[in-house]
């Protein structure tokens, strides 16, 4: 299911955020949260650059933390964007998040999360710290898809919350 969750936010975010060649030097980041109409739970996926998650993870665990030669860093790299992100509904309740997995592909390093459970929202609220607290230019772009038109949210500066309402 993942794989092709992935392969269709990869022809969506194409055409929703166009990132130049050196991106790796601009620290940017692109999650998507995608509401699924079939089984009503909420799939996020985060896409880091994987220049950017290896320079990350030495600053984060220390000198010899290593993506590809160890699994448990990769691990903890997750563990450390699904601290970083959270999502709260429109009660100020925090919505649950599991990590599903991780994966490195290409130039890219993968992090996925799905709610357990149906989700009913009205509205959210989004905090997407994620290598922010490492480099303060770090761009972070939100996609939201499937609860009416695609909204967009970019955390960069000093900002840390974002609002957005549905239909």
């Amino acid at each position: 299911m993942l794989r092709k969750f992935l392969s269709i936010l990869l022809i969506v975010g194409a055409g929703a955020v166009t990132v130049p060649a050196f991106a790796h030097q601009q620290k940017a980041a692109l999650t998507e949260l995608l509401f699924n109409p079939r089984s009503g739970t909420l799939e996020v996926v985060h896409r880091f650059y994987l220049h950017d998650a290896e320079q990350a993870v030495t600053l984060l665990f220390g000198p010899d933390a290593d993506i590809h030669a160890n699994p448990e860093t990769g691990f903890k790299f997750a563990r450390y964007t699904v601290e970083k992100f959270t999502l709260w509904d429109e009660n100020d309740v925090p919505v649950e998040l599991g990590l599903v997995g991780y994966e490195v592909e290409g130039n890219f390093f993968w992090v996925y999360q799905e709610s357990e459970t149906k989700l009913e929202v009205k509205a959210l609220t989004l905090r997407n710290d994620a290598l922010r607290d490492i480099w303060p230019n770090q761009m972070n772009t939100v996609n939201i898809e499937g609860k009416g038109p695609l909204q967009t949210v970019l955390f960069d500066g000093e900002n840390t919350l974002k609002h957005v309402r549905f239909p």
